[in-house]
């Protein structure tokens, strides 16, 4: 979908024709969508497929008729196998205007277009660079403790019971860390050309907003690490309890079998074709019932006992 946008006194609005310093946006884009995008406003077909790349990285590059910047957006999805994860937003600065092409759509694209940014302006094409980089470092920043947070519930859940379900939610959560922490370098990766490169000019005022934009986005990756260093570690400690728990069990199991042979082994001789003392008897069977029940009960005792002391 394309909407087009104007920025006027009271914000941003939505238009049905290109005018000068207009804002094209295009998020959840179809082949019709890409198709006028290259034969429209003239964006080159290879420079397209590399935005709808899930994995392109975040860049910087020129060409005659625009200047074109790719950046790594986080999104949420809760109907996706990994609910957080990130998507390349491509950013092409026309002379009159600008063009952003998403894949899917962002919270960092919904502040923009619902005018939840306050002091920037789409006809000045630096300053919305780095409010949109700035954004979506904050955003980063916030679905990052949202990550936490449900670290921490599904920590506390699993400390009651240990369920495949909790770990899979787990290891989802420890993809979206892998995602951000990749996403986030590369962010960092373009602000640092960005501070260097010709290709983009600041003037005074913006390079202290740069140098915040570059702040924010470090602390975003030293989150992201921190948070996936916790959970990994996390991880590790439930396997090993899990690992633990299953000694226990094969511990307890291992004196069942060897209690319960102990009956086993008295009803095999009386089982064998020899003479066996009581064999003419009637009641044996009952005194050999009494005298394998009171050597399990007896091996039961003494196996505890060892274990207690041995702490098995």
């Amino acid at each position: 979908m394309i909407i087009i946008r104007t920025q006027e006194e009271q914000g941003l609005i939505e238009t049905h024709r290109v005018s000068k310093g207009c804002w094209i946006d295009a998020r959840n884009v179809d082949k019709q969508d890409l198709d006028r995008m290259e034969h429209e406003f003239g964006i080159h077909g290879e420079l397209l497929t590399d935005i709808m790349d899930a994995d392109e990285q975040a860049r910087i590059e020129k060409e005659v008729e625009y200047t074109a910047l790719i950046v790594r957006l986080p999104v949420y999805d809760e109907t996706s196998e990994v609910s957080f994860f990130t998507v390349p937003l491509g950013i092409l600065l026309f002379n009159d205007k600008i063009v952003t092409i998403c894949q899917r759509s962002s919270e960092a694209l919904e502040d923009f277009s619902r005018n939840r940014i306050r002091g920037f302006s789409i006809r000045n094409k630096s300053s919305f660079v780095l409010n949109l980089m700035g954004r979506a470092a904050f955003t980063f920043l916030k679905s990052l403790k949202e990550l936490n947070k449900r670290t921490n519930a599904i920590k506390d859940e699993l400390q009651r019971s240990i369920k495949n379900n909790e770990l899979i939610q787990l290891l989802s959560i420890q993809k979206s860390l892998v995602y951000f922490t990749t996403s986030i370098t590369t962010n960092e990766l373009l602000l640092e050309k960005l501070q260097k490169s010709p290709l983009i000019h600041f003037k005074e005022d913006e390079k202290d907003l740069l140098e915040d934009v570059v702040t924010e986005n470090k602390q975003a990756i030293e989150m992201a690490n921190i948070y996936s260093s916790i959970l990994t570690g996390t991880m590790d400690a439930f396997a090993s309890v899990i690992s633990n728990n299953l000694n226990i069990v094969m511990n307890r199991l291992t004196v069942v079998s060897i209690v319960m042979m102990i009956p086993t082994l008295i009803y095999s001789f009386f089982g064998m074709n020899v003479n066996i003392p009581f064999q003419d008897s009637r009641s044996a069977v009952w005194g050999i019932l009494v005298v394998s029940l009171l050597a399990s009960i007896l091996g039961a005792i003494l196996l505890n006992t060892g274990n207690r002391r041995k702490r098995m």
